[in-house]
């Protein structure tokens, strides 16, 4: 029996503005399978980034690479870098199973919302969708 192998997306971001400029890399999420399905959520991804730096972006190019892809952002006065690769991921220190249906080639059901319980507010303090407005914690002592 052989096992899909697992593959982690990395994003490598531009932190910081200046010579405080740095890269920061995080795994936002593992894919099972081929890596060809890996490369289109990634490049998913990747498309839909909004990146923190710069504020004020002129020119957005995302660029294909060997491994991933590349998304170089302009601003105004610096130019701020992505990088999105992929890799194999033969070991991982966590070793706790990935509780998301999703993570074990299965789709996540389909949750019904959950039922308000109207009665534990008043009726003015609850807009339509059941959602109080005034915030639980607004006014409690303990917080301070």
């Amino acid at each position: 029996m052989s096992t899909r192998p697992t593959w982690a997306l990395v994003v490598e971001t531009t932190q910081g503005i200046g010579q405080r400029k740095h890269m920061v890399a995080r795994v936002p999420a593992h894919v099972g399978g081929s890596r060809e399905e890996a490369l289109a959520e990634l490049e998913r991804q990747a498309r839909s980034y909004v990146p923190e730096h710069p504020s004020s972006p002129r020119r957005r190019r995302l660029l294909r690479t060997g491994d991933g892809f590349l998304l170089v952002v302009e601003g105004a006065w610096q130019t701020f870098a992505t990088r999105f690769t992929v890799g194999e991921l033969p070991a991982d220190s966590d070793t706790s199973p990935d509780p998301r249906p999703e993570a074990a080639g299965k789709p996540a059901p389909a949750e019904p919302p959950a039922e308000v319980d109207r009665a534990a507010f008043d009726p003015a303090e609850v807009d339509e969708d059941g959602v109080p407005v005034r915030p639980a914690w607004l006014g409690r002592r303990d917080l301070s």
